[in-house]
């Protein structure tokens, strides 16, 4: 019997829990046997992988022998990347998870899951089934075993999909450039060399520097969380001390990768969806496609959408979230997806995100040309970003009436004019209000727009905007954010 309750690790698109507390090796045997079992596995490949935390080997195996027990034939990838995991359950087609906690703290590990194919486990698609059938286990005990088919297998994947990211961007023959590679101890560290390197491949026409490869999931130099700015120094740093083209930053599973110009400068996820965008419309344009779909979450830059059309392809907006975008971008068949976070997401990789092919297609265009990343990245970030600011506000709800009452009095969606007692140059502008993911206010004449979203699981209101110039994004942001945290 057990007093753990999976709910505190269940989130809405994965597992996330702290290590001998809310996640233990009992509970991730329970989740095993609850996959096969909630999933129809039994008879079946179970891919078990996992990063370079202390406990994944050990919860791998554990995972492995309850989804055994209940009938299934788990193969280990050992250590992987969540995007290799990705790579295996579309190639294999095969369901299958890896234990990582990505970027949260080193005391924290977690389950990512799809199912053959690459398709996403969601709380929409099975994951709080899964738990729940879990949780019983746990509760009453594991059912009598289902004998397998058979003795638990290893095998390695690294090699064929190092190989097939080359086969979907040739690096061969761009011009010579210097990157520095912050694996910030996760496993980029084990990918890098040998995707971008002569580890299994063949030597490309780029000099690594490594900053931070030693797997160690004890994250001894800085969190692996590029996302932080904080966490990016170290790499900016170096850019410069090393006269390199970029920088390339990867969280702890390495299925996010973030960009650094050879300033030092950090080029937003937003210019990077542009900049991939404009590259897979254009091959899927020569492959025939008349308006190739690129899928954007409603707080990347305005600069997507309208580099997009102009480019003659189809953009359509969504919910922030990996589960939403992937199932997006399999129903309108989507070449290419991005998100804010700096996940991109390929339909040439079963839909899914890998931060490594989205730095391959930028060392591509930076090496096919003689320009710098700063100059190429320019063309893509026309707009003054805010940048994700979090305001801890218990009556959420509250907080964004409040904002409404100035920025769109009356309005609760459609069309609407800022208050006109708010500062000069806001008061009286035409706006839209729409709520396809928290709140979402626009200037109709696309000058700014900022977005309002409650977290899930923290007392959080989280602002994103953008605007034509800085002054503007500062208005805005200043007064949302005033009237946020008036009664906070």
């Amino acid at each position: 019997m057990t007093t753990l309750n999976l709910s505190a690790s269940f989130k809405a698109y994965d597992v996330r829990g702290i290590v001998g507390d809310t996640i233990t090796e009992d509970s991730v045997r329970a989740v095993g046997a609850a996959f096969v079992d909630v999933l129809g596995l039994a008879g079946q490949t179970v891919l078990v992988g996992g990063d370079m935390r202390p406990t994944s080997t050990t919860f791998a195996r554990a995972f492995a022998e309850g989804a055994a027990s209940r009938g299934a034939s788990p193969q280990l990838l050992g250590l992987i990347s969540t995007d290799e995991l990705y790579f295996a359950c579309g190639r294999l087609n095969a369901a299958g998870v890896t234990f990582t906690a990505s970027h949260n703290p080193a005391g924290y590990n977690g389950i990512k899951m799809a199912k053959a194919g690459a398709v996403p486990v969601s709380s929409d698609t099975g994951l709080f089934d899964i738990r729940d059938v879990a949780q019983r286990y746990l509760d009453e005990g594991l059912p009598a075993s289902v004998e397998s088919r058979a003795e638990l297998q290893e095998i390695d994947v690294l090699a064929d999909y190092s190989a097939y990211l080359r086969e979907l961007v040739n690096l061969e023959g761009i011009r010579p450039l210097k990157v520095v590679v912050d694996a910030g101890n996760g496993m980029a560290g084990l990918t890098t060399p040998a995707v971008l390197g002569d580890a299994l491949l063949p030597a490309l026409p780029l000099e690594i520097v490594p900053l931070y490869f030693e797997l160690d999931g004890t994250f001894p130099n800085h969190p692996a969380n590029p996302l932080e700015p904080a966490n990016l120094v170290d790499l900016q740093k170096a850019v410069v001390e090393h006269g390199a083209d970029l920088g390339l930053a990867f969280d702890g599973d390495a299925d996010r990768c973030f960009v650094v110009d050879e300033r030092g400068n950090a080029v937003t996820p937003s210019a990077i969806t542009a900049l991939v965008a404009r590259r897979e419309i254009a091959r899927a344009k020569a492959a025939g496609e008349d308006s190739p779909v690129i899928i954007h979450n409603l707080i990347t830059s305005l600069a997507v959408p309208e580099l997009v059309l102009r480019e003659g392809g189809r953009p359509i907006r969504t919910r922030v979230g990996h589960s939403f975008i992937k199932a997006v971008m399999a129903s309108e068949g989507g070449v290419f997806g991005g998100e804010h976070s700096a996940h991109y997401y390929f339909r040439d990789f079963f839909n899914a995100d890998t931060g490594m092919l989205a730095a391959m297609h930028v060392l591509a265009a930076l090496g096919e040309q003689d320009g710098t990343l700063s100059a190429l990245a320019g063309e893509y970030e026309p707009y003054s970003p805010s940048g994700e600011i979090n305001s801890e506000v218990q009556d959420k709800a509250g907080a964004v009436a409040r904002v409404l009452e100035v920025m769109a009095p009356g309005v609760t969606e459609g069309s609407g004019a800022v208050s006109a007692d708010a500062p000069a140059g806001l008061a009286g502008t035409a706006v839209s209000v729409d709520h396809l993911d928290g709140t979402t206010v626009a200037a109709a004449d696309g000058t700014w727009w900022f977005n309002l979203r409650p977290s899930n699981t923290e007392p959080f209101l989280r602002y994103n905007g953008e605007a034509k110039t800085p002054e503007t994004m500062a208005a805005v942001r200043d007064l949302v954010l005033s009237i946020v945290r008036s009664a906070a």
